[in-house]
């Protein structure tokens, strides 16, 4: 469709029942998402001209639910996408370049005409955009060039994966305009995941990329490389009282590559000194009988590592029979130990170099002392900075809000709602 079209589609509700899977509301509640997309259609014509078809489209953020630092070691997690996305208004073009605009940042421009990692492209989006056409040029698709513009409400640096999202996005345009939609959800988390080692240069396992692209709560099992399984489950966090919460430590990701790299060569070199490449190849007993083997030759913070992998591994297994089986408390005790394992064992909540400042340990804290007994509160993500996610009982969640905010700062608590459909491609 024209752009005006487009937005006449947009204002009339046609994307309503797509919406509304999307963003988790209905009737009115939908509104000021139509008109995000609006907005975004008027930017692209603005930036690019108004004379093109477009297409729109959408990734979601998302939040992992149990299975800290599990998934590179071919382990599992749960994960759920989440009702914060980036969209995109994209049109197809046949002059060889890929074209970016977010809003608020500088244009991405990549020629295809070369599709080789680029050294001073490291950490950008111009390199996801690089390395996502690569592999879909690979599986033997024409990438011939796209114009889109984009906006986001994923939190940066909020453990919700924005770069995962775009990703994700980048992917679902790609499959759409040069592979006729025939790259499933898998693939496109696997292209992602490429760009983003071989590309960005961060070495990130798949649940993010995977958890955008699939949608809903999702486990994932990572032990075949090539092809996780995926069972899907439900939850509804608000018919069983709660609401879950993102809080923002207000510390960021800044020089720590380092220390999010350590956890998984640490992991790795466990597994390897057992001759293994992951610890899910591992036998626990076998692992449990040479620890002190493996203190000598790993050391001390490797092993708890590894004794965080398998514990954590089986507490996926364990918190989905519980919400399959409708046993939400017994899912919340689950969380609260993962959530002490990571603390204690994973030890990524902290890089403790300067032991004065533990933004993500207040934050910890803070939520545990509102919640005593009831909910939960763990670290979210690859931990060390960033944000905590916590369940609140919907009777606690205004003073939860007020008094977890009036220590980290306003705005620093997000309450999420779940979506059931990852990356999309809307029309």
């Amino acid at each position: 469709m024209d752009q005006k079209q487009t937005i006449a589609a947009l204002q009339s509700g046609a994307f309503d029942e797509t919406l509304s899977q999307m963003y988790a509301c209905t009737g009115e509640a939908l509104a000021p998402y139509r008109q995000r997309f609006v907005d975004a259609i008027l930017a692209f014509g603005e930036e690019f001209g108004e004379d093109s078809d477009i297409s729109l489209f959408s990734a979601p953020g998302r939040t992992e639910l149990c299975g800290n630092h599990t998934d590179h070691q071919g382990g599992r997690v749960l994960a759920a996408a989440v009702d914060m996305d980036i969209i995109a208004v994209a049109a197809k073009r046949d002059n060889d370049k890929l074209r970016l605009k977010s809003e608020g940042f500088l244009m991405d421009s990549v020629q295809l005409s070369d599709l080789a990692p680029q050294p001073d492209e490291l950490n950008s989006s111009a390199s996801l955009l690089r390395g996502i056409a690569s592999r879909f040029t690979e599986m033997g698709y024409e990438v011939t060039g796209f114009d889109a513009y984009t906006t986001s409400n994923v939190l940066r640096g909020s453990g919700l994966s924005s770069s995962a999202a775009f990703e994700v996005l980048v992917g679902n345009i790609c499959s759409h305009f040069f592979a006729d939609d025939a790259v499933d959800a898998v693939q496109i988390a696997q292209i992602g995941q490429y760009a983003e080692n071989a590309y960005f240069g961060k070495p990130c396992g798949l649940m993010d990329q995977m958890a955008s692209a699939v949608g809903g709560v999702i486990e994932i099992d990572f032990r075949d490389k090539t092809a996780p399984k995926i069972t899907k489950t439900q939850v509804d966090l608000a018919a069983e009282g709660y609401a879950l919460c993102i809080l923002d430590s207000g510390a960021n990701h800044a020089d720590l590559t380092d220390a999010y790299a350590a956890i998984p060569a640490e992991m790795r070199a466990v597994a390897r000194a057992l001759g293994k490449e992951r610890l899910s190849e591992v036998r626990y007993d076998d692992f449990y009988d040479q620890i002190p083997a493996l203190r000598a030759s790993c050391g001390d913070r490797a092993v708890l590592r590894a004794l965080h992998y398998f514990g954590d591994d089986q507490r996926v297994t364990k918190a989905v029979r519980s919400l399959q089986n409708g046993y939400f408390q017994q899912y919340l005790e689950e969380i609260r130990i993962s959530g002490a394992s990571s603390f204690q064992y994973l030890q990524n909540v902290s890089t403790y170099a300067s032991p004065r400042y533990q933004d993500v340990a207040i934050a910890i804290a803070a939520a545990g002392e509102l919640l005593g007994s009831r909910g939960a509160v763990r670290v979210h993500g690859g931990g060390f900075a960033g944000t905590v996610q916590a369940y609140v009982p919907l009777d606690l969640l205004d003073e939860f809000r007020e008094k977890t905010e009036r220590i980290l700062g306003e705005g620093a608590c997000h309450v999420m709602r779940i979506r059931s459909i990852g990356g999309i491609c809307l029309c």
